[in-house]
């Protein structure tokens, strides 16, 4: 009996050692990490020096030679001090990451839950250098070292990926949220390139339409935010060439609202006209709020006074107009523009697909972002404005949430 129970353990053992690293628990997907161990020799590392991650689950039957490549987000450092901050947390170093990630919403491996895409191979890339996967720079002054390495990260993935099938890909779709959807505005043409030419390649950003927006104080504070990022980090370097060609400011290329004009792989923007991120740090930030006179607004929309609200309009206006060029004269792209108080709707269950997700013309998201992937209809929704959608999950974050 003893000899009996020692084989079933070592049995155990091996199965767990050998098995691809996930663990369904209950409803949840949960999916192990896989570092880029050959990523030190081109340097491509997290702020503090660690090795880059990614999650990996793989993909079966019909969808096996397809791919979802999702960016992480997480905001941005732009000076010495926060990035030092940064890279003693999991925004700047794998060392401090959950080794286990749940997948849901685009990444879920549920049919009932992800009709589209639940059984490719999905890959969530874990975001570590503070730039959208796109600085290539370091700071060493003897005392501090600081590696700003986002591009060369985002391209040792994708070579550490090739080998497991990426290579062979059919159909590909690269996503992301909030930080990592505008990476997927940087890197979506790239992305086309590193894959097969008879590949079907289109691109998503979940959240990550930053605007190039006055503050309400009429200050340009996130241009002022992107513009120390981008010199800080040696980003110009990594920028569209088309585009930094054809303006004086070559900087304003990090925003996507100047970066989708030059971009020729099929596109889909999901956004929020009201996301609560750029509500909170681009139109509203602290530094233009000093007495907190919106304070209770962005705690809920309905404690919003009429000014407040025709400002917010003016928000969903501007969105509108950066994205009417792509609503008109292409037919390739498609957007979903919602509005509701959210930011990053794909990710999640409860937005993505559910019976009371958001729904635009009765259409939820993962039915938008699938007839537009598989060009099943023309997709380019855009809400009503607020406060007409009865159908939204406002997610207003907390008031510690920061730009950084």
């Amino acid at each position: 009996m003893m000899k009996i129970r020692i084989e079933i353990t070592l049995c155990l053992l091996l199965f767990l050692v050998l098995a691809p690293f996930c663990i369904c628990s209950g409803e949840r997907l949960l999916v192990g990490m896989t570092l880029v161990r050959k990523a030190t020799a081109h340097g491509a590392v997290c702020l503090d020096g660690s090795l880059p991650a990614y999650h990996l689950h793989r993909g079966f039957g019909a969808g096996s030679n397809n791919w979802i490549l999702q960016f992480e987000g997480g905001g941005w450092c732009n000076d010495i001090s926060s990035c030092l901050e940064r890279a003693k947390t999991r925004r700047g170093s794998t060392r401090y990451m959950s080794k286990l990630e749940v997948f849901s919403g685009i990444l879920s491996n549920n049919a009932s839950l992800n009709p589209d895409f639940y059984n490719w191979n999905r890959v969530k890339l874990r975001y570590c250098d503070g730039a959208s996967f796109s600085g290539d720079s370091k700071f060493d002054n003897g005392t501090s070292l600081l590696y700003f390495r986002g591009q060369r990260i985002w391209e040792a993935i994708i070579h550490d990926l090739l080998p497991k099938g990426l290579s062979r890909a059919r159909k590909a779709l690269l996503s992301g949220c909030s930080a990592g959807g505008l990476a997927t505005f940087l890197h979506c043409d790239n992305f086309t390139k590193m894959l097969p030419s008879n590949a079907s390649v289109k691109c998503l950003s979940d959240a990550g339409f930053f605007l190039d927006e006055r503050d309400i104080s009429l200050n340009y504070s996130m241009r002022s935010f992107y513009h120390d990022l981008v010199a800080l980090q040696g980003i110009e370097q990594n920028l569209n060439p088309n585009c930094t060609r054809s303006t004086s400011n070559p900087k304003l290329c990090f925003f996507p609202q100047y970066a989708l004009n030059y971009i020729s792989t099929p596109y889909f923007i999901l956004n929020s006209a009201y996301d609560v991120f750029q509500f909170h740090h681009s139109l509203v930030p602290p530094s233009a709020d000093l007495h907190g006179h919106w304070n209770r607004c962005k705690l809920d929309p309905a404690a919003c006074s009429a000014y407040q609200i025709s400002v917010l309009q003016g928000l969903r206006r501007d969105m509108l107009v950066a994205l009417y060029p792509s609503y008109k004269n292409s037919r390739r792209d498609g957007m979903f523009i919602n509005s509701c108080f959210a930011h990053c709707q794909s990710e999640s269950q409860d937005t993505w697909f559910a019976v009371d997700s958001p729904r635009i013309h009765n259409k939820t998201i993962a039915e938008a972002v699938g007839d537009w992937y598989f060009s099943r209809k023309i997709t380019k929704e855009i809400d009503c404005p607020y406060p007409c959608d009865k159908t939204c999950h406002n997610l207003i974050p907390s008031p510690q949430v920061s730009l950084r």
